[in-house]
């Protein structure tokens, strides 16, 4: 597989014989994982933003308001509306007292100058340009977050034994090596960390193959073996201030017919196999050791014939980090059951989606875990969303009343 000629040596990331971290006290807030007087910003940088998917660069900032504690969060004013921040408070969440709302692009900009002003380091959970924030003011690079989260370089980090089947290939390439009558899967492959904006396309033999739009403004791709999961958990680790990385908890993936990720299950999920679990340590020991710090979350599977593979790396905070650090925080006991994470989207004030899911919160076995409302920021799209968890003691209760709250919202 190529590299990228300004990768950080490979010589770093492959050793297979990583030990397993000391146990230490599991975090429950974002002060835990990034240790005292750390701003977090976790939004994608502002070459995204003018696309479709403006609502979810601004809503990802505003995923870590619930479990900040007490560090600096630097997020969109979406996601601080009074009514979901009390929300979330019953909840018994640690969310940040210290939120850094913007409403625009110039508010994003004069919120990370003042964080800097104001002498925090700034962990970026995405890249973003260098003349906005240096790297000697970030816990991490923005060139090592985009490298590491890069669906090219994933063979760089993971070993051998565990590598799916790709290749990255250029533009010009592009149409030899996706021919209809296979099967594969498309990623892109950018050192521009994306936050979910462009799209995995999943390619099934004798379809029709229709590129998916970032084809046209990217040079380069991954293209890769289409596998059949039997089984498929989300590793969720983190890296403190000491460089070590140590186990959160294994999820398991929810995914629609075609693929798609919907939700995460948590608590009692399917055992994880002990090889990928150390490999996925090692993994985020690998990257630990060239300077990264902050939450991951890896994607791994076992496909129907027993052979273990790592699919995605992930390095921030995701939509399975959030809500077990909720978990830790309020309701431990939880994860000694079954949880199922539910995403509910409405072109509606996001007071009305609170309003509906009130009755479910108020029965119980419901946390909101985070929301966003656009139209408290200048983007001309109303729409809302919020986060939630569903848990309980009976797995089959748990699913139908994930499924209930999304076939209402």
């Amino acid at each position: 597989m190529r590299g990228r000629p300004d990768s950080p040596p490979r010589e770093h990331v492959i050793s297979t014989s990583t030990p397993l971290p000391p146990v230490v006290g599991t975090p429950r807030s974002l002060t835990d994982v990034y240790g005292p007087g750390v701003a977090v910003c976790a939004r994608p940088a502002s070459t995204t933003t003018a696309s479709r998917h403006r609502t979810t660069v601004d809503a990802l900032s505003a995923r870590p308001i619930a479990v900040a504690g007490d560090a600096p969060v630097i997020c969109s004013a979406g996601g601080t509306h009074p009514a979901l921040l009390a929300q979330l408070r019953d909840g018994g969440l640690p969310v940040g007292d210290d939120l850094r709302e913007f409403r625009d692009e110039a508010g994003f900009a004069a919120r990370v100058t003042e964080a800097m002003a104001d002498g925090l380091p700034i962990s970026m959970e995405y890249p973003q340009p260098t003349a906005l924030c240096p790297d000697e003011r970030l816990v991490k690079t923005g060139h090592l977050v985009g490298y590491l989260n890069n669906k090219a370089t994933i063979s760089t980090f993971v070993a051998p034994r565990f590598h799916a089947r790709r290749s990255v290939v250029t533009r010009d390439e592009l149409a030899e090596a996706t021919p209809a009558e296979k099967a594969w899967v498309l990623k892109a492959a950018t050192n521009d960390a994306h936050g979910g904006s462009l799209d995995v396309y999943l390619h099934e033999a004798g379809e029709p193959v229709v590129l998916p739009a970032f084809t046209d403004v990217l040079g380069e791709f991954v293209v890769e073996e289409y596998l059949q999961l039997a089984r498929n958990w989300g590793v969720q680790l983190y890296v403190g201030p000491d460089a070590v990385a140590r186990l959160l908890a294994v999820t398991e993936q929810r995914v629609d017919a075609a693929g798609v990720y919907v939700g995460g299950r948590f608590g009692l999920v399917s055992p994880l196999r002990a090889d990928l679990l150390a490999e996925c340590l090692a993994i985020a020991q690998r990257a630990a050791d060239v300077g990264y710090r902050g939450l991951c979350s890896l994607d791994c599977a076992e496909t129907p014939d027993g052979r273990p593979v790592m699919l995605d790396l992930n390095f921030r905070i995701t939509s399975g980090s959030v809500p077990l650090l909720a978990l830790e925080s309020v309701r431990p006991d939880a994860l000694d059951g079954f949880a199922e994470s539910v995403k509910l989207t409405a072109a509606a004030p996001l007071v009305d989606l609170l309003a509906h899911v009130r009755p479910a919160v108020l029965a119980g076995g419901v946390l909101v875990t985070s929301g966003h409302d656009t139209t408290r920021t200048d983007n001309p799209v109303a729409q809302s969303t919020l986060q939630l968890l569903v848990h309980g003691d009976d797995p089959d209760d748990v699913a139908a009343r994930r499924a209930a709250l999304e076939l209402r919202s």
